[in-house]
């Protein structure tokens, strides 16, 4: 949520930092802005809307001259979506300008001993308190700017990556971190700042991450200078070298990222078990389990905490983890595990899951976790990330940046990866033997062929969402581990075409949600031939009787439910245990072209962020 550029340096700002701003519409925001410095003056347009609209008004506003500017997108909340909510804010003297990702939880009482000392505010938001706390403290106690933003940061509570800097020291950036991510540039006298290291790609691949509540003052023709908050003291920043590429974070000639990245899926699932999976051998190496299989071998109990789709892919590991392992497997909601004073012990293993690494509620049910002593796994696709610091080990999904909104890549390669955990910890414990284990691998290093024959029916698929694109309502059903699947395509189609649609187990269909089928409700059945296929049939029956639609996905060859439904798409036949990967493909493209066909912003939809950050 909300996206954060900055530079300095010697280049012209205002090109870095709108291309910049581009590359992170994919966190979602409603509003936007830009402040650039030359030295004398200090100009600031800012615009309820697009960076596009932001462009159109900041030409016709103001200067773009100056070689420090900061910009950002703004996700709404505190305060509605407009011009004066928007970001940077001035302090009260106009000398310092800031932006701001995360919530100032304790802003109210802020601002009301602020206006005590006659502080004026012109906005809704929490960010205008903490720039102007920032100005008070500097003021107050004859401070530099990167000393009063410690104090200041010192008395809120909340989450915060902040940009600031002081017109009256225009060679000088100050950053800050806590809960959301924030990336530095290094170049050559010049810096960049951004919520990730796409904007700065093209300028330099050597970056630092900032930990929680850690700061760095950056001076141009001085080396970087990072502190702890809370007590000053110097820390060694890591400079990591970028293994991003501009022709990832690009469209490819695809309409949409959202396209592009579900047409990325058989490289991508091929790069998350390359090096890991050799079938002929019957070998997983994974470095992170392989270091802690003790942990995993005696644990009680594996827990997985995840949210969204990452959720969904927790899900599917349950079944797959409790048939190979025979451990028991509890998946939570991440947000519900952290709030509920869960029974936890050292002898259980969490498992948490998030495709940026920075998902509050999992990084907060890490740290509930940790405290327990339970170990913790993570599996994430952004290197470097939060969560992947704070786990005690990990794996990572090799997906390759995923811009679009609606998560596709993210979740067949999570799911990829949790396979391969399973089938290692099914090795160790014994629980399968080696030839299944073999006949596992095997089946594994087909899928990307399998999902490339899934992509070649994208016609036909289009071809049925142009049946039901002004469907109002939509029911999902599966069976056994085609359930999560189920409500990863009902996630699918309400994310991006704002269809009410809702995933359910089949059997559950007569426990209330058969009341709304009738001949205007299309319901997407996963039928394949595995996991009571006969009961899976009987309910298709049951919502044919009813007058519903019926759009079936079934594995190639088969007639019986072709016979029933009204639409079919056929999958590749596949392991049980691996349909997921398989049975999700059509159901992404299904949303996409429904979304496409209602005019809706696929990469972008509304009210949503790619990263949630905050509460």
């Amino acid at each position: 949520m909300c996206g954060i550029v900055g530079y300095i340096g010697y280049r012209e700002a205002y090109p870095v930092v709108i291309k910049g701003l581009k590359r992170l519409e994919y966190r979602g925001y409603d509003s936007a802005g830009i402040a650039l410095y030359d030295g004398e003056e200090l100009r600031l347009s800012k615009t309820q809307g697009k960076v596009s609209d932001l462009e159109n008004r900041a030409l016709k506003e103001i200067p773009l001259g100056g070689t420090l500017g900061i910009g950002h997108t703004r996700w709404a909340t505190h305060g509605e979506p407009n011009d004066v909510n928007s970001h940077p804010h001035y302090s009260n003297s106009g000398e310092l300008v800031i932006i701001h990702n995360g919530i100032i939880e304790n802003y109210e009482s802020l601002k009301a001993e602020l206006k005590k000392r006659g502080y004026t505010f012109t906005s809704d938001t929490d960010t205008e308190v903490l720039v102007n706390l920032i100005e008070d403290v500097k003021k107050s106690g004859g401070l530099k700017l990167g000393k009063a933003v410690q104090v200041a940061l010192n008395q809120v509570h909340g989450a915060y990556a902040i940009a600031v800097f002081d017109k009256t020291k225009p060679n000088e950036v100050v950053v800050a971190k806590l809960g959301s991510p924030l990336a530095i540039g290094i170049g050559e006298d010049e810096f960049f700042v951004a919520s990730d290291a796409s904007p700065f790609i093209e300028y330099t691949n050597n970056a630092i991450y900032l930990e929680d509540e850690e700061m760095a003052i950056l001076r141009r023709g001085k080396e970087i200078k990072v502190r702890k908050i809370k007590d000053d003291s110097l820390v060694a920043p890591y400079v990591q070298e970028l293994q991003l590429n501009l022709e990832q974070i690009e469209k490819g000639g695809y309409e949409h990222f959202m396209l592009k990245e579900i047409y990325e899926q058989p490289q991508a699932i091929k790069d998350t078990y390359r090096g890991r999976l050799r079938a002929d051998d019957g070998i997983i190496k994974m470095a992170g389990m392989e270091d802690h299989m003790e942990k995993f071998v005696h644990a009680d109990r594996i827990l997985i905490a995840a949210c969204g789709t990452s959720w969904h892919a927790g899900l599917v590991a349950e079944y797959i983890f409790e048939d190979l392992t025979r451990t028991p497997v509890e998946v939570e909601y991440a947000s519900e595990f952290r709030y509920r004073n869960p029974v936890i012990t050292e002898k259980d293993v969490l498992i948490v899951i998030s495709q940026s690494g920075e998902t509050a509620d999992t990084l907060a049910a890490i740290k509930l976790a940790r405290e327990k002593g339970a170990f913790v796994f993570g599996v994430c696709n952004v290197v470097g990330s939060s969560i992947a610091r704070e786990s005690h080990a990990g794996a990572y999904t090799h997906a390759g940046p995923e811009i679009g909104v609606a998560s596709t890549k993210a979740f067949t390669t999570q799911i990829t990866v949790l396979t391969l955990m399973a089938l290692k910890l099914a090795a160790a414990k014994g629980t399968i033997s080696r030839t299944e284990l073999q006949r596992y691998l095997t089946e594994m290093e087909a899928v990307p062929d399998k999902v490339e024959q899934c992509l070649q029916i994208n016609e036909h698929v289009k071809y049925i969402a142009s049946l039901y694109q002004e469907a109002p309502n939509c029911l999902y059903l599966g069976r056994g581990y085609n359930f999560p699947v189920a409500l990863e395509g009902a996630l699918k189609l309400k994310e991006i075409s704002y269809i009410h649609a809702e995933g359910y187990p089949a059997a559950e269909m007569k426990h209330g949600p058969i009341a709304l089928i009738d001949e205007q409700m299309p319901v997407v059945v996963i039928a394949t031939r595995y996991g009571h296929y006969e009961k899976v049939v009987s309910n298709i029956q049951e919502i044919k009787s009813r007058k519903g639609k019926i759009i079936a996905v079934v594995m190639e060859g088969d007639t019986t439910v072709s016979e029933i439904a009204d639409h079919v798409i056929e999958v590749p036949e596949i392991t049980e245990t691996l349909s997921p990967l398989i049975t999700t493909i059509p159901l992404q493209l299904l949303s996409y072209h429904i979304a496409v066909m209602r005019g809706c912003n696929v990469d972008q939809p509304r009210n949503l962020a790619k990263s949630v950050t905050v509460e």
